[in-house]
């Protein structure tokens, strides 16, 4: 009967073990395409990403109202601008 309770005990810990793996590399995928939109890749973006937003000019972001701020990796992704 002990051997039972092992056996279930060591089934969790590897379907725990499993599913953690699968979560962290969708996110990183997830991550990865996310971050592909002017929102991420323009010279000036708003801190909170919205959707749309972004400029190569200072300004406000549309959907929420903040200001942008400038994108320091901007020139890192190969814009001569």
């Amino acid at each position: 009967m002990k051997s039972i309770y092992g056996i279930i005990a060591l089934l969790f810990v590897v379907i725990t073990l499993v599913s953690c793996s699968v979560n962290v590399e969708s996110d990183d995928k997830k991550e990865s395409t996310e971050q592909q939109g002017k929102e991420y890749t323009a010279a000036y973006i708003c801190p909170m990403h919205c959707e749309g937003s972004g400029s190569d000019e200072m300004g406000t972001c549309p959907v929420c109202g903040m200001d942008y701020e400038k994108n320091e990796k901007h020139n890192e992704s190969g814009h001569s601008h």
